[in-house]
């Protein structure tokens, strides 16, 4: 798809969820689609999941672009970034990619915005530029080993099968859209999500992003995730505020509890009524406790899941 024809993609019917500039990083075999709004510090870097782009984040963009620059990319394959065929679609390789963007735009005091695969993506950055993280929100994810999979998404990762269903049918996506927001999307909601995976080209990175995830020491992205696990300690002090939806077949609390053993200090937003599409679900409660995070604003909770940082501690 040419620049033009990506650029008339985003006027559809869901032009007003997504008022947003185009740019792109050209990484050589392929161009990586980002977009750069506003400006203050700390400098938000959304890293979105599979099947996601930074659609997802076009909510959080709106409302924080009047205070804090806003960076929100689309990981390659995702979104309006090219999808080349054939392609190192590895977590090492996408880690890579968000580190060559920052590099690009010079960010620095970045709050790391993370959900699902953006977790591991995230975290992997975050060790390889420790000087220009100031905190992290976590949505939704997880960036250390584990060996839980729901029977769905294992069922994709089937030889055959997996390619037909996801780049065939579309089935990661559409049934993301059904299983993933307990709250009906709306309309625009729904036709944002689609509009980047139109046909079979368009779906290789929710196959492979499937493809990827490593369940054992086999797998080619195995080391790269037990590196990223070693590199969590460092930040052990920096602010971080988790918001997390009760409802995720996915990331359920198991690794909810995991980030909070690991991040003592962190902040806990928890979301009864949400899914694994939290910021869908939340997004007005999700706001407001960003606001008092990035604000250094201490909360005190009589939930037992919850407890407090300062941004500016």
């Amino acid at each position: 798809m040419t620049t033009a024809e990506q650029e008339r993609t985003i006027h559809g019917i869901w032009e007003k969820e997504y008022p947003f500039q185009s740019n792109w990083l050209d990484l050589g075999e392929a161009r990586m689609h980002f977009v750069d709004e506003g400006a203050g510090d700390p400098t938000l870097l959304f890293l979105h999941g599979n099947p996601t782009w930074s659609f997802y984040w076009r909510h959080l963009i709106q409302s924080f672009s009047n205070t804090n620059r806003c960076v929100a990319m689309d990981h390659m394959g995702c979104g309006l970034s090219d999808k080349p065929q054939f392609y190192p679609y590895t977590l090492a390789q996408h880690i890579e990619n968000a580190r060559a963007l920052v590099y690009r735009l010079d960010l620095r005091d970045i709050v790391l915005c993370v959900h699902d695969w953006g977790g591991a993506i995230g975290m992997g950055l975050a060790a390889q530029i420790p000087d220009r993280i100031k905190g992290f929100v976590v949505f939704n994810t997880a960036a250390f080993p584990s060996r839980r999979m729901p029977l769905s998404i294992g069922l994709c990762r089937l030889p055959g099968f997996g390619a037909l269903a996801i780049r065939g049918l579309n089935a990661f996506v559409r049934g993301a859209l059904v299983r993933a927001a307990k709250k009906p999307l709306s309309r625009e909601g729904k036709a944002g999500y689609l509009a980047p995976y139109a046909n079979w080209d368009d779906r290789i990175a929710n196959l492979r992003f499937v493809q990827d995830i490593p369940m054992g020491p086999g797998h080619e992205s195995w080391q790269t995730l037990v590196e990223v696990e070693r590199g969590l300690e460092q930040f052990n002090d920096h602010p971080m505020l988790l918001c997390w939806g009760r409802h995720d077949f996915v990331f359920n609390d198991h690794f909810m509890h995991e980030w909070q053993y690991r991040f003592p200090k962190a902040e806990t937003q928890y979301f009864e009524h949400a899914g694994h599409f939290v910021v869908e679900d939340a997004r007005n409660e999700i706001i407001a406790a960003m606001r008092r995070f990035l604000a250094g604003e201490k909360q005190t909770y009589t939930d037992e899941h919850h407890s407090s940082v300062n941004l500016h501690a």
